[in-house]
């Protein structure tokens, strides 16, 4: 869902747009985000991956579009979840580089020995920066977290099993219009996260229809 909008606050923004704009943005959509929508639109994901445009930030750029992504098993069962933001400032940011920032996060359960692991975050970080490194995507200034989470029910709720989590929040400048790739970059993320092994080379990803349910 693409947003519009003359509002350009404080940079920061509450990531809770109604993705309709303010309604007093009606000019035309500049060619290049344009461009770069039809490119991300284009795109073709590995069939574990489901794919939904969501309402986009209002606040941090005059135009965004948001897309949220499941990896989802054979069984439905939701294995990562994550959300891409592509944001469009037709004059330039400073901070950016550049007129498109991506802005992305991936969230994805895993094993407490692995979330015990010294290397995690360096791994987990290591799974962006080849992404588009080999898919030789053009961009600029990246930067990012990756944070490990456990959690411990107690009392009522002792009988749970522990639980650990790792999330990759990453962004970067985007040097062209060319949206595509920076996509299949973060979704090479996403099936990394969600432990999937990567696809054969030759192999064509084929879309995938399924039904989303309220969450």
């Amino acid at each position: 869902m693409v947003t519009r909008s003359d509002d350009r606050g404080d940079g920061r923004g509450d990531g809770r747009g109604d993705g309709r704009g303010d309604g007093r943005g009606d000019g035309p959509v500049p060619e290049p985000f344009r461009r770069a929508l039809e490119s991300l639109r284009s795109t073709r994901l590995r069939p574990e991956i489901v794919l939904e445009e969501t309402p986009a930030p209002q606040r941090l750029a005059p135009f965004a579009v948001a897309i949220s992504a499941d990896v989802v098993s054979p069984d439905d069962d939701e294995l990562a979840t994550g959300r891409f933001v592509l944001l469009h400032e037709p004059a330039g940011h400073d901070t950016w580089q550049g007129t498109f920032r991506v802005v992305t996060y991936v969230r994805a359960e895993l094993e407490l020995d692995l979330a015990n692991d010294p290397m995690l975050p360096s791994v987990g970080w290591s799974w962006l920066t080849d992404a588009l490194s080999d898919g030789q995507v053009p961009h600029t200034a990246v930067s990012g977290t990756v944070t490990r989470v456990t959690s411990e029910s107690f009392g009522a709720m002792g009988d749970k099993e522990p639980t650990a989590e790792i999330e990759v929040r990453a962004s970067w400048t985007a040097l062209d219009a060319r949206l595509g790739p920076h996509l299949e970059a973060w979704a090479e993320v996403l099936t990394a996260a969600a432990g999937l092994p990567p696809l054969a080379h030759g192999v064509v990803a084929m879309p995938r229809a399924r039904d989303r349910r309220a969450r």
